[in-house]
């Protein structure tokens, strides 16, 4: 009788490994044939462009994926490809005051996304991500870039991962 109980244990425990499959703590969905990534200049073709704007942001994508994957960073012949550019970079008004004037300005950047993945190109993406920052309209753009510039690209690379590899 306790030989059985032991046998139907160890069957309950392997039928329950077996149905939760591969998990990775990192929250990843990456084939573990996946060993390289590459990611290549996003160049900044906005009608407004900032020098600097798109190496930070392809800075911040290759921090990124290097700090929540076990990937290695390669120049060429990746395993799993980023590329795309910087399409659009504006500030608008956001709110009004009593007098129409603008109270607060809002700060828009979107880029276009190109994913390959040479072991599933199933998982291939094409896609474009935007975010934006808000900053009261007394402010110059100026005094708020950096600022604005690293929320908006944390937001926009933390999109891109999720889309590509945890695939939310």
């Amino acid at each position: 009788m306790k030989k059985l109980k032991y046998s139907i244990a160890g069957l309950i425990t392997l039928v329950l490994l077996q149905g939760c499959g591969a998990y990775s703590f990192t929250g990843t969905n990456i084939s573990p044939d996946t060993k390289t990534f590459q990611v290549n200049f996003f160049q900044n073709q906005s009608p407004r462009v900032f020098p600097g704007a798109d190496q930070l942001f392809t800075n911040q994508l290759q921090d990124l994926i290097l700090n929540q994957t076990n990937l290695s960073l390669t120049t060429s012949g990746g395993d799993i490809i980023y590329e795309g550019e910087i399409v659009q970079d504006y500030v608008s008004p956001n709110t009004a005051t009593s007098d129409l004037k603008a109270a607060q300005n809002r700060l828009t950047i979107a880029i276009k996304m190109r994913f390959y993945d040479s072991k599933d190109p199933e998982q291939d993406l094409d896609q474009q991500f935007s975010f934006f920052f808000d900053y009261p309209a007394s402010q110059s753009e100026n005094t708020i870039r950096d600022q604005a510039l690293d929320i908006i690209f944390e937001r926009i690379t933390q999109d891109m991962f999720n889309a590509t590899l945890a695939r939310w």
